[in-house]
């Protein structure tokens, strides 16, 4: 919802909205929704962001830059000194840059989350969005929050009161009571993902001949690089029908040139993420050895 209200207070039908491959599905279609065009420039091997092909990208219409820090759907942390590039770029193109945060408090091994909007200057074009959903266990109950330029408040509420009016009242105490909480309930519990998280990646260690898992840092995903040339559709129908477990192939997410296959680990129990990655690593030596 913040990003769609973002989007639609900053732009006119026909200007452009630079999104970083691979991109988050929703990100793209709310760009389609405002009548803009979606930009699309890649990421390197790593997934991580290069922003001297962001400012190449950049027209007389270009409105926005878009970044996911922990990411979905790769789960890299996106180093400081590139977000604080493309902010100044933004700034220095009279742009906005719209920060997707949502998973600021899933990183490991020592990564650490930045965001831009702590840039001094940067409170004029920096859109930072925030979400309950995943730091406070809030999923369904659709609870965020935005900080935003001050000139956007009243356009961005006058978007918000057509489209939604407010959130609903409970999820609004229910947020209440997570921000008394703060951060330490969260980070108490991510010890649970971060053990989930390494039975996940000793499992992938066993197809390293089949697949590569780019670094991943942050979020509770991993983006495999399938080393066959396969169609990511199909290769997740079968896994989904003959060994019961599911992914989200790479197309939807933009990654059309090669196959690509999102795994998700977030919210599982240790024993459902074993039988889960067992099932997906079975599959993919099952199908991809044929």
């Amino acid at each position: 919802m913040g990003f769609v209200n973002a989007v639609l207070a900053i732009t006119d039908p026909g200007d452009e909205v630079i999104l970083n491959l691979p991109y988050y599905f929703n990100h793209e279609m709310a760009v389609a929704i405002a009548d803009c065009k979606a930009v699309c420039v890649p990421t390197d091997d790593e997934y991580q962001l290069q922003p001297d092909a962001i400012a190449g990208a950049i027209t007389d219409r270009t409105r926005a830059v878009v970044t996911i820090s922990p990411n979905n759907p790769t789960g890299a942390v996106y180093r400081e000194s590139d977000l604080r590039q493309v902010n100044e770029i933004c700034d220095r193109n009279g742009m906005c840059h719209i920060s997707d945060e949502a998973y600021e408090y899933f990183t490991y091994d020592g990564a650490e989350h930045f965001s831009p909007g702590s840039i001094d200057g940067s409170c004029e074009h920096t859109i930072s969005l925030f979400s309950l959903s995943k730091a406070y266990g809030f999923a369904s109950w659709r609870i965020g929050w935005m900080v935003i330029p001050e000139h956007l408040y009243m356009p961005i509420k006058k978007i918000q009161d057509t489209i939604l009016i407010c959130p609903p009242v409970v999820s609004q105490f229910a947020a209440v009571g997570a921000m008394k909480a703060g951060a330490d309930y969260c980070r108490q519990r991510l010890q649970t993902t971060t053990e989930v998280r390494r039975i996940v990646l000793d499992q992938l260690e066993t197809i390293r001949d089949l697949v590569t898992v780019p670094r991943a840092d942050g979020a509770f995903y991993f983006l495999l690089r399938v080393h066959k040339n396969a169609d990511s559709m199909e290769l997740v129908r079968q896994l989904i029908e003959e060994h019961k477990v599911a992914v989200i192939p790479g197309q939807t997410f933009g990654m059309k040139d090669k196959c690509y296959l999102r795994v998700a680990y977030g919210a599982l129990q240790k024993a459902t993420a074993a039988e889960g990655i067992s099932r997906l690593v079975s599959g993919l030596k099952d199908m991809l050895g044929r």
